[in-house]
């Protein structure tokens, strides 16, 4: 009998101008290393799903999106800059950073598409605000005027942490399997509205920490940062708590197995790998 089929868990990236010398300024698939690493640790396989056409009708985005679904058993919509304003109907805050329209697209998407097929999913920070805006939500575009703090996001360029409140009885609860946990966190915006999802996790300003859609067989997102974090859990339970819920596509749940050194990926080359199967690139 063979070893168990490890399920594939795409996960978002930003394509942005990186500099390797000899090359300059070369297009590439970025993503911190961090979240190929959670997912193989967990018994995954990381496959990079970039964006790719910012200019496509939403009706032609959806359907590359569900063509790229299809196989994949999970999904991580990682986190990163600041979603457009003008996506939720608002006016850019003088705070915000320059926007990532193919970024933006292609997450919107994936977001909507991900909720018709049941895909287990994860939002990673960005991904959150992502899955909010997806649904017609709206968000706090810079939390320090909300709360009167930087507890979210206090030092450039270097993760926080802090403590948030998990609701009891929540998908999010029995994951973590604490009522309160300690977080790493980086934003500066936050979730205002959140149609279609149950707020499950809250900081003691108020701001809303996580959410899930408690119909769904694993569709949940987190403010903070999971990847920067040593426990995988998070991650794993995208396919764990799938096979105990109904799967979307019958995939046995392998043990968690070791990775090693993974490596950065642009358009046309795939990442390497020592000890694990590449993290692939799909465009």
């Amino acid at each position: 009998m063979g070893q168990p089929r490890r399920p594939v868990i795409g996960i978002t990236c930003y394509v942005e101008s990186i500099d390797r010398p000899p090359w300059v300024s070369q297009p590439s698939a970025v993503l911190p290393r961090m979240y190929l690493e959670h997912v193989a640790r967990a018994g995954g396989i990381p496959v990079i799903l970039p964006p790719g056409d910012e200019h496509l009708t939403d009706a032609e985005a959806d359907a590359q999106a569900r063509e790229v679904l299809d196989r994949v058993d999970g999904l991580i919509i990682a986190g990163g800059a600041d979603v457009q304003a003008s996506r939720y109907a608002a006016l850019p805050h003088p705070t915000s950073q320059a926007p990532r329209p193919d970024r933006d697209a292609w997450e919107l998407a994936l977001a909507r598409v991900s909720a018709e097929t049941g895909i287990p999913i994860l939002g990673v920070c960005r991904g959150m605000q992502i899955m909010a805006v997806a649904n017609g939500g709206t968000l706090d575009q810079h939390l320090p005027d909300t709360v009167g703090t930087d507890v979210h996001l206090q030092t450039a360029g270097v993760f926080t942490r802090h403590t948030v409140r998990v609701a009891d009885g929540s998908h999010l609860a029995g994951v973590l399997g604490a009522e309160t946990v300690e977080v790493p966190t980086y934003h500066h915006q936050g979730v205002a509205t959140h149609p279609g999802y149950a707020a499950t996790a809250w900081t003691a300003d108020g701001v809303v920490e996580a959410f899930e859609d408690p119909q769904a067989r694993f569709r949940l997102a987190v403010q903070w940062h999971p990847e920067a974090a040593e426990d995988s859990s998070l991650f794993r339970s995208l396919w764990s708590l799938r096979r105990r819920r109904g799967p979307h596509r019958e995939t046995p749940c392998p043990e968690a197995v070791r990775s090693d050194t993974l490596y950065n990926v642009t358009h046309t080359t795939l990442a390497a790998a020592r000890n694990m199967p590449a993290a692939l690139v799909i465009t």
